[in-house]
């Protein structure tokens, strides 16, 4: 490009000649495509809605117990059962219950598309260095690049409210999903892949009976850390439109309302610390499992 730096007036011609065409062909693909990429997401809308009211329409009571109940299948600890309690009524308590469940609606719709997307992905990417090789550098993109450039072609695309907005938490929080996976199945040891072999189990059978079984741990890790990311959007999300604990904060930064913004902000910490605990209590009882099953 050295040669062009004689032509100054060259360079910004061609350049803004490049922009605008890159521009003009977004703006055309919008007109053209708009109304067929609405009803495509059309059903991600209606699961999203439905979330949403089971959330905010279901009594705080029964809520609460359906969360005191994941939190104990899953971690078997009377702690982490007391502590999900104790944050879910502070949070009712300061009034802020109705904004945390479709906080909640959010993270839960966000977090099962990213383990519908991101689990078969990662499998491929375990089972092919082609795949990986080409996947990877996609991931390094999605993780490296700001949030906020994510709600750019999301809104252009869709507008803005509910739907927009989950596809930019899914885009930002599904990497670890796909690159846990990858590793977990990666990591299941190879001696045991031969024995099933020798038993005659085909590929769909090594997968589900052995591989995933096995890779079980790692790949809740990543659950956890789809769900961290998840959460950390939700403030972002709210720019563009997506109802929950976000609006709250980013009415709070506009309007310089301190204690608005602290407790919403404290109430998004508790329910990362929920999701945190519930998770990582799962992940280890599926390890301790599964040393005690090959110890």
């Amino acid at each position: 490009m050295d040669w062009l730096s004689k032509f100054p007036h060259m360079e910004d011609a061609s350049l803004l000649a490049l922009k605008k065409a890159i521009d003009e062909s977004f703006r055309g693909f919008t007109r053209a495509y708009g109304d067929t990429l609405d009803s495509l997401f059309s059903p991600l809308q209606q699961f999203l809605l439905a979330a949403e009211r089971f959330m905010t329409q279901t009594p705080w009571p029964i809520i609460l117990l359906i969360v005191m109940v994941i939190a104990w299948l899953a971690s078997r600890s009377i702690k982490v059962v007391a502590s999900c309690a104790v944050v879910l009524l502070a949070i009712g308590f300061f009034d802020m219950w109705e904004d945390t469940m479709r906080t909640l609606a959010m993270i839960f719709v966000a977090t099962v598309v990213a383990i519908v997307v991101g689990l078969p992905v990662g499998v491929m990417m375990s089972k092919s260095d082609r795949v990986q090789k080409i996947v990877s550098p996609l991931l390094d993109v999605m993780q490296t690049m700001p949030s906020f450039v994510y709600l750019i072609p999301v809104v252009m695309l869709l507008g803005i409210g509910r739907v927009p907005g989950l596809i930019a938490v899914v885009i930002y929080a599904l990497p670890p999903m796909i690159r846990l996976t990858n590793l977990g199945i990666r990591l299941v040891d190879r001696d045991i892949i031969e024995a099933a072999d020798a038993f005659g189990s085909s590929a769909w059978q090594r997968l589900v009976k052995v591989q995933l079984p096995l890779a079980l741990p790692t790949i809740m890790a990543g659950v956890n850390q789809t769900i961290m990311m998840a959460l950390a959007m939700v403030v972002v999300a709210s720019m563009i439109g997506v109802q929950g604990l976000g609006q709250p904060v980013l009415k709070a930064i506009a309007n310089q309302y301190f204690t608005l913004g602290l407790f919403n902000g404290l109430a998004i910490v508790g329910i990362a610390i929920i999701f945190d605990r519930v998770s990582q209590s799962y992940g280890k009882r599926l390890q301790k499992h599964q040393e005690v099953a090959h110890g």
